[in-house]
């Protein structure tokens, strides 16, 4: 018997949903190559350690670049890698239900099924990561009601009303937490002349970035967080704190582009499907969602409640994982 997992394939992290067993992969979307050659050194987390400190001989890579496929023999390699991880000793070919933005076009979606077939595929299908995040998180999405859900991941940001098992409107904007971690390391180039990594960036990120300043957590504003790096004009390495104010300023411009896609799919939904969502809330899914105070900005925008669902990383692996378990329910949902 085939045994059928569910993938979702971010820019940052790839999970891998087995039938019956739930996430039994959680890995970096990192692959290490020897420079100049298609030979593979290492893959997820252990390639995910070298990025920023690789010698000259060893390249890391991230094989999607807004969630999509940048690198089609790194992302194919990748792939293969984690199906056996996931799915150890001899199988048959493994039916596999993989997550993809909704705005990918009709190429990307065509190098996504090849890389997978190429890695071991039986069959593939493809389910939007909107619909994926809203089953993920318990959203009634098969009911005539409006859900709405908000899926910012490492590379993208989707947005999407769901109503009777459909995407009714929706937004898929390539905005997402590497563009956060990119904000960052231009501020503090600009502002204090210092350059900064990716891991940096990410690590401030987490440590004191927020959306909106959060009522009662005020003492928060006083928090620093040290960052070392090289000193622009000099070469020479440096040490900074950076202030949560700082950070929330420097992510102003990518927090106000996710705003902006929330309230143009508002703004074309229908009537109906929009008091639902005003009665029911906008829900958070994805890496994103766990910027403290983004859920504060977001309903200060729109006048709506939001909430930030239960797991929020693990949200679209889940909805694949829900395809993965009963394929004939829902296989409506299922886009190819």
């Amino acid at each position: 018997m085939a045994k059928d997992i569910g993938i979702d394939l971010g820019t940052a992290n790839t999970l891998v949903y087995a039938r019956g067993k739930g996430i039994v992969l959680n890995e970096p979307s990192v692959v290490a190559m020897k420079a100049g050659s298609a030979v593979v050194l290492a893959i997820g987390t252990e390639a995910k350690e070298t990025i920023g400190r690789t010698p000259g001989s060893i390249t890391a890579i991230r094989p999607l670049k807004d969630g999509v496929i940048s690198d089609y023999e790194a992302a194919e390699e990748m792939i293969r890698h984690f199906v056996r991880k996931a799915v150890p000793g001899r199988r048959p070919r493994t039916r596999m239900v993989i997550c993809v933005p909704s705005g990918i076009t009709p190429v990307e979606r065509r190098a996504i099924v090849h890389a997978a077939d190429r890695a071991g595929a039986r069959a593939v299908h493809l389910i939007e990561e909107p619909m994926a995040a809203a089953i993920g998180a318990g959203l009634p999405v098969s009911e005539p009601r409006g859900s709405m859900v908000v899926d910012i991941g490492g590379g993208t940001t989707e947005v999407a009303v769901i109503s009777l098992g459909s995407i009714v409107t929706a937004q898929s904007l390539r905005v997402g937490g590497d563009r956060l971690d990119t904000a960052i390391i231009n501020y503090v180039r600009k502002k204090h002349g210092l350059l900064i990594g990716e891991r940096t960036a990410e690590h401030t990120k987490i440590a004191i970035g927020t959306a909106w300043q959060v009522p009662g957590q005020e003492a928060r504003e006083e928090k620093t967080f040290t960052v070392r790096g090289r000193e622009k004009v000099s070469g020479l390495p440096q040490i900074l704190d950076l202030t949560t104010p700082e950070v929330r300023g420097a992510l102003d411009e990518p927090l106000d582009a996710i705003v902006a896609a929330v309230r143009a799919t508002l703004e074309a939904c229908p009537p109906e499907l929009a008091g639902d969502v005003i009665e029911h809330g906008i829900v958070l899914t994805g890496g994103g969602a766990l910027l403290p105070g983004l859920d504060l900005r977001i309903a200060s925008a729109t006048g709506i409640a939001v909430f930030v669902a239960d797991n929020p990383l693990d949200c679209v692996a889940l909805g694949s994982g829900k395809c993965v378990e009963d394929f004939d329910s829902l296989q409506k949902l299922l886009a190819a």
